[in-house]
């Protein structure tokens, strides 16, 4: 029997803190393109320790909100605005502990780089072309208002290691089975 969780199924959704649900609502309904589904909201427990005990944050620390989102294909993503009775990090670089980005898949690279320059999105450096594995894949990564990481990436005729691999990423180049 293999190991790890039973029944898996994959990602559900991906949570992550922002410092304005506003801002980060018009960058992922406006520029991105993704639906905005519900919000909840708020929750805190000034009178026991609810908080740390089951997010690992302060006591009193406040979750003013979290909406959730849907991006066509993928995760849900969960978008929190904390009150935070702790300062507040800053944004983690990638190549900090915590450090992470989100990466959106495109049909068209080139069509939806020129979208994002258009809004004004701030992208960092020029398009790559990978190599070895991740042949035929080109990627780049932009920055949300707040600084947040994320990366856009296109494999229309698959990876190199796809070709053999018994693992398959989705994309449309290779249909379910």
């Amino acid at each position: 029997m293999p190991g790890g969780i039973p029944g898996l199924r994959g990602t559900d959704h991906i949570g992550f803190t922002v410092p304005d649900l506003d801002q980060a609502t018009a960058f992922f309904v406006d520029v991105i393109g993704c639906e905005y589904a519900f919000a909840l909201g708020p929750f805190d427990h000034p009178d026991d320790d609810w908080m740390r005990d089951h997010l690992g944050v302060h006591p009193r620390t406040v979750m003013r909100q979290n909406r959730f989102f849907r991006c066509e294909n993928g995760p849900t993503f969960e978008v929190f605005q904390y009150e935070p009775a702790d300062p507040p990090a800053p944004q983690p670089l990638n190549s900090d502990l915590g450090g992470h980005h989100l990466a959106f898949y495109v049909d068209d690279f080139d069509r939806a780089l020129d979208y994002l320059r258009e809004q004004g999105v701030e992208i960092m450096g020029e398009p790559t072309s990978s190599a070895s594995h991740n042949e035929g894949q080109r990627w780049v990564y932009f920055r949300s208002p707040w600084g947040m990481q994320f990366e856009l990436v296109s494999y229309p005729d698959g990876k190199a290691y796809e070709r053999y691999s018994a693992v398959k990423l989705w994309h449309p180049a290779f249909p379910a089975e």
